[in-house]
């Protein structure tokens, strides 16, 4: 299974940013939902994976893993940022938006959890999992232990 990932890591990173691409574009252009500001933060660290990755992918380019990783991480903090701003209601008294959308609106809450920023911060964690098991030297480390 090691294996699978370690061969196919970056192919998988790749579908999820386009897919979480795919859906963000759809939720806005589609369902015309608003992105708030930390929604757009979130989109400008994501997009560009679709191309890195999928430049990466074709040419089977590990180094852009390096390059790639850091945006997930911002964009991961940023949306786990998000969505503890739409669950604790203290948090979004403390820094509100001021113009457009509220950040605190929930557009989608499904079963009680599933938001918005809850997707793209699952998106960001599975990249940044699919990356680190298609990185030769971390794959290779986990291998010894």
């Amino acid at each position: 299974m090691r294996s699978f990932f370690k061969d196919y890591g970056i192919y998988l990173a790749w579908l999820v940013s386009l897919v979480a691409t795919a859906g963000s574009l759809y939720l806005s252009e589609i369902l015309h939902y608003e992105p708030c500001k930390l929604c757009w933060f979130q989109r400008i660290f994501m997009y560009p994976q679709v191309f890195l990755l999928g430049m990466a992918a074709f040419r089977n380019d590990r180094v852009i893993i390096r390059y790639v990783l850091p945006l997930s991480f911002i964009g991961g903090t940023i949306s786990l940022y998000h969505y503890a701003e739409q669950k604790l209601p203290a948090l979004a008294k403390l820094t509100p938006c001021r113009t457009g959308v509220p950040c605190n609106i929930d557009y989608l809450n499904w079963w009680g959890f599933i938001t918005i920023p809850f997707l793209a911060l699952v998106a960001f964690i599975m990249i940044i999992a699919l990356l680190l098991a298609a990185n030769k030297r971390v794959s290779d480390v986990i291998d010894e232990a």
